[in-house]
């Protein structure tokens, strides 16, 4: 029977216990109290006599001298004093400043510094959750290299192109900028959009908030570009007309620096539409009037027509030269099913990935906060907003040396599709994500020092003067020396147009390739199974980005291919091919 003595290792169990508790009351009881000194075991000396007389009053006291501080003043550390203590080590120190070659010596305390960074980390209640701007594992737009360089938009104004903005939202009064806003569906000044049961118009207030979300007043989260001025166009919410977009593109362009817009032609993957008469003269006067001369910044969402095998080259808004197309990635890297690929997307940022990955945090109706933005619908605000910091670190950049600063500061790192591939500048670039995730750090550091690029330069090729017959593949070849000799004359590659007039009894089976002399290959056009059309194109523009840099001179071929079989048949004339430095264009008509 038991006899209710303790267990022999009891004992032992509880002096393990007071051996662990012992450190650690030390460490209690030994920690610094605010304000109190810590002591070092390094002294401050001034010995006139020069370097090797210091050598010997160190070794004399017990000392190593570790050299010149500066002029006859040298760093001392004891050999046996302990490397932090909270009681100076008077006797050591007497000794030291008795010998008669010593002027001066001090022991060194421990200060306390605090660097005096412009930024500090938002207080709001959801920036912990805007993984996108600032992560720990650095899959980020990196916007807290920005912050801490001091770039948060301010001086720069941004105005949203969408169904209307809450302009009371307590996370954007502070910012909103009437002369950046219009109510273009009712014809007047206010733009707050229209309330629903289903809070159908809630698009544009939740972009507003991505942008320019105040920091730090303890509402929602932050954007990305805090101290910048936000406006908004009620434009979406009524019949969209030519005129209606052009309104929108043209408003008060001296003062609004980016038009952000997350819109566009029906994603079915079947529609081929884009700016008409008006919209394409908004879009022309903007890059050359805007901002005094330096060009509107046109910032587009690039569709989320993924699922419906969708090309935002059929999309003449995002296919433009003239915007500055933007597509997403996921939480984890990856292409969102809703994305669209396409050789005009210039660059991406985050967004909506599937069920197990995390959205965007913005501003919402009636004052709400919401997690759950998606599409690339957020990712363009992002795009506006970093664009916004660069602005406010070079206030003299034009519309092309913003792309030039895309292009050379996105970072492929991260983002993970099988169609990446080098360039004939050596950049990585892709149909999925352009040139890869924005960068906000990398580009307000470089467009501090960059120096604007020349005037644009436009070379026209003619490709093709005749029909030619599609059958299974159609190459055309041409040699090119990017119209030398003329004042036209390209030696760098910005965007390259191909023109194209093409009749096809079902144009959703084509698929478009350029290949330029440097061996980059673009598709231009992938198949469209949706698309039953036979319309074919009207002397429609493809473009691609991804040539970016090179020299145009040499051999381009495009590759026009059917990849249904021989039922299918039609004719194609390639306009022109044109390209710019610049941009560079070939007509297939």
């Amino acid at each position: 029977m038991a006899t209710g003595h303790p267990s022999p290792s009891v004992g032992p169990r509880f002096r393990l216990l007071e051996l662990l508790l012992v450190p650690l009351l030390v460490l209690l009881v030994c920690g610094p109290a605010q304000g109190q000194k810590v002591y070092t075991n390094t002294w401050a000396v001034h010995v006139p006599g020069g370097q090797e007389e210091a050598d010997q009053i160190a070794s004399k006291h017990g000392f190593i001298n570790y050299g010149h501080v500066f002029g006859d003043y040298y760093h001392f550390r004891h050999r046996t004093v302990v490397k932090r203590s909270l009681s100076d080590h008077r006797g050591t120190h007497v000794r030291l400043l008795n010998d008669p070659k010593v002027t001066w010596a001090e022991q060194q305390v421990v200060k306390q510094r605090k660097k005096r960074d412009v930024f500090e980390e938002p207080l709001d209640p959801k920036f912990r959750d805007q993984w996108y701007l600032y992560n720990s594992n650095r899959h980020d737009l990196n916007a807290k290299v920005a912050w801490q360089l001091g770039y948060t938009g301010k001086g720069v104004v941004v105005s949203i192109l969408d169904d209307g903005i809450e302009k009371n939202h307590p996370d954007l009064m502070q910012n909103y900028d009437p002369d950046a806003s219009y109510d273009v569906n009712d014809g007047d000044p206010d733009p707050q959009p229209r309330y629903t049961q289903l809070n159908d118009n809630r698009h544009g207030t939740r972009c507003a908030g991505e942008v320019a979300a105040v920091a730090s007043n303890g509402i929602c989260g932050v954007g990305v570009a805090y101290n910048a001025k936000i406006g908004g166009v009620r434009m979406l919410d009524g019949e969209v007309t030519d005129m209606v977009e052009a309104q929108s593109l043209s408003l008060n362009p001296q003062h609004i620096d980016v038009y952000s817009a997350s819109w566009g032609p029906e994603d079915d993957g079947k529609t081929v539409d884009g700016p008409a008469k008006l919209a394409k003269e908004a879009f022309m006067r903007g890059v050359t009037e805007g901002r005094g001369g330096l060009g509107s910044i046109f910032v587009w969402a690039s569709g989320n027509g993924g699922r419906e095998k969708d090309s935002c080259n059929c999309d003449g808004y995002t296919n433009s030269i003239y915007t500055l197309s933007i597509s997403s990635s996921t939480q984890n890297g990856n292409v969102p099913w809703y994305s669209e690929a396409c050789s005009s997307t210039l660059a991406t940022t985050y967004s909506s990935g599937n069920l197990n990955e995390k959205q965007i945090v913005t501003t919402d109706l009636k004052s709400k906060c919401t997690d759950s933005h998606t599409g690339t619908s957020a990712s363009a605000p992002l795009a506006a907003g970093i664009i916004a910091l660069a602005l406010e670190a070079n206030k003299n950049l034009t519309w092309r040396d913003m792309q030039h600063l895309v292009v050379r500061t996105s970072q492929p790192a991260h983002l993970l599709t099988n169609d990446w591939r080098t360039n004939g500048v050596g950049r990585k670039v892709s149909h999925s994500y352009g040139y890869g995730l924005l960068d906000a750090g990398g580009i307000v550091s470089m467009a501090k020092t960059w120096t604007n690029v020349g005037p644009q330069r436009k070379c026209v090729i003619t490709m093709v003067s005749e029909p030619r017959n599609i059958g299974s593949h159609l190459y055309i070849n041409k040699s090119v020396d990017g119209c030398m000799g003329t004042d036209s004359h390209v030696t760098s590659l910005e965007h390259v147009q191909a023109r194209l007039t093409l009749s096809y009894n079902r144009r959703g089976n084509l698929a478009i390739h350029l290949i330029s002399p440097a061996g980059t290959r673009s598709t231009l056009l992938h198949p469209r199974p949706h698309d039953y059309s036979s319309e074919g194109f009207n002397d429609w523009a493809f473009m691609t980005t991804h040539s970016w840099d090179e020299d145009p001179t040499g051999a381009w071929m495009l590759e026009i291919e059917n990849v249904a079989g021989a039922s299918d048949y039609g004719t194609a004339l390639l306009n022109v091919l044109s390209g710019h430095e610049s941009w560079f264009c070939f007509l297939v008509v």
